[in-house]
Order: C-alpha cells, then structure tokens, then sequence
C-alpha cells in the first residue's frame, strides 16, 4: 500500500464537553460542530483535520451500531491515512487482512463521500485507510459532511 498523507487525527471522546474544555478551550483550537458532539476544523496547520469524535459515532461509523463492542479495546483517537483512490482503500483492507490484521471495517463510501477501511492498531488507535477525494489536488471541491 502506498499513503499519501495522514488526512487526520484526532481523539475520540466519552465527553464532548470534557474534550471541548481541553481542545477548544485550554488549547485555543477553533473546533466547529458540524453535527451534534462532533467538532472538526479543516484549518490547524499541520494536518489536513483535526476532530474530536464522540466514540457513540465512530462506533456508528465502523460497526452500524452506537455501541462500542465489549471485546474490542475502547480507542482513545484516530488517524487516517489517505491513499490515492477508493480502489486502493479496498486492496489496502485485503493487505492488512492477508497480514492477519482483523479488518473492523471493509471499504465503502461514508455518507459525507469519503471511503474509509478501518483496523485497530496494536495500541489500539482506530486507524482508517481512507480516500478523501476533497483533500486531493486532482479532485474537485468539496465541502466534508459530519461523520455519522
């Protein structure tokens, strides 16, 4: 697999407000809410976005449900690295499956048009091999949805 970039990183909450505190307050991060509990910034330079993910919507996002399951490790953040296609998302998923990585999540187009593949790491960051077509020079603008 070849990454691009890291397209994002962030940690994933128990208590947006907790997190609000710390990120937005303690740290002076501007953090907009594009959906409820989940803040994000395109706009921290350093990384292409920056959010604090409420694990009741990541949980969402990789397994259907809202309900971290018991037998996985709770992550503490997340990080994406971006590849060059949602072609290359699925054969990203197919390697680390072939390496013996349990694979949470296949290849598929989130609702806000991003393709994510998503394993958990060792430590137990929940890492996604994604394609972000808007943060990509060849693709045309877009504005990212709010993570479901």
């Amino acid at each position: 697999m070849e990454i691009s970039f890291v397209s994002g990183f962030g940690p994933i909450t128990a208590s947006s407000a907790d997190s609000m505190a710390f990120w937005s307050g303690a740290l002076g991060i501007h953090l907009d809410q594009p959906k409820p509990g989940y803040f994000h910034t395109e706009q921290l330079a350093g990384v292409r976005a920056f959010a604090v993910w409420p694990l009741e919507q990541a949980a969402e996002s990789t397994f259907g449900t809202r309900r971290w399951p018991d037998d996985l490790p709770v992550p503490q953040a997340w990080i994406e690295f971006d590849v060059a296609g949602p072609a290359a998302v699925a054969a990203a998923a197919e390697e680390l499956r072939r390496a013996g990585h349990r694979v949470l999540k296949d290849a598929g187009e989130e609702p806000w048009g991003q393709t994510t593949a998503r394993v958990l790491s060792p430590e137990g960051l929940l890492t996604a091999i994604a394609y972000t077509p808007w943060m990509h020079d060849d693709a045309a603008p877009a504005g990212p949805g709010a993570p479901s």
